[in-house]
């Protein structure tokens, strides 16, 4: 116990010390500062990523202003639960169980598909048991990587995606784990070559905002213009005009 307190307390040392905090914001303006662990084409800096827009949208219409934080995986749910920012942008479900103050949002934002990315040709996986056969790479904090990975897999886990892909490429790793969406544009971007998606998708997985308990009276309002948007089609424009074109490789 006071190893995890001691750790989380330098966390938030370090947190403050070289992040943005809610001191640099203006004292009448509604700001919810929500963590993202995910990049292109779902979130970025410049917070015209699909989910930038779609949660940006939405906190809107209730009078408060997105700031999206990129920040490590699991760093960011530490940070989250601590209550030093106000929530998750984008998490599988069921995360409240391990981080008891993040109160999941009950209107999905999107479903995600979590795939495998190789060089080889060859290679087949339809199930996560099939990873113990292979090297494996993900970055830290992903859970449903980190929960279906059979124990026998030789398991090297990293900071980020520049890192992830550079394991790939360099052929330390024969499988790298991320999202289709976010590997698609970072192949993109980087003008990757002789990289592949292993079809089927290791499993398709709804996502949701998680807010701190201190905003528990804002989550079914959030939910309800989320569903808002969906009915407005506002979710399939953004959809369409966001993501359709990495799928056009």
């Amino acid at each position: 116990m006071t190893r995890t307190i001691s750790m989380l307390a330098t966390l938030i040392c370090l947190y403050l010390l070289s992040g943005p905090t809610r001191a640099e914001t203006p004292a009448d303006d509604k700001v919810l500062i929500l963590n993202a662990a995910v990049s292109e084409p779902l979130s970025n800096d410049e917070q015209s990523g699909f989910v930038d827009r779609l949660v940006g949208e939405a906190l809107q219409r209730l009078g408060y202003r997105l700031e999206s934080l990129h920040l490590p995986a699991e760093r960011a749910l530490i940070i989250a639960n601590a209550g030093i920012d106000d929530g998750e942008m984008l998490r599988i479900a069921g995360l409240q169980k391990s981080y008891p103050n993040l109160i999941q949002v009950p209107e999905k934002l999107i479903d995600l598909e979590f795939v495998a990315f190789t060089r080889n040709k060859s290679l087949k996986i339809t199930r996560w048991q099939d990873l113990a056969e292979y090297t494996v790479a993900i970055i830290t904090g992903w859970k449903i990587f980190e929960r279906n990975i059979p124990a026998t897999t030789e398991l090297v886990s990293v900071k980020n995606a520049d890192q992830l892909f550079s394991l790939l490429l360099k052929d330390r790793t024969d499988v790298i784990l991320y999202t289709r969406w976010s590997g698609l544009a970072y192949i993109r971007k980087h003008r990757l070559q002789g990289i592949r998606i292993v079809d089927p998708p290791l499993a398709r997985q709804s996502m949701y905002t998680y807010l701190h308990r201190r905003h528990r009276d804002l989550v079914p309002q959030l939910a309800e213009e989320l569903r808002a948007l969906k009915t407005g089609g506002e979710h399939l424009r953004l959809f369409r005009e966001i993501l359709t074109p990495y799928a056009e490789r």
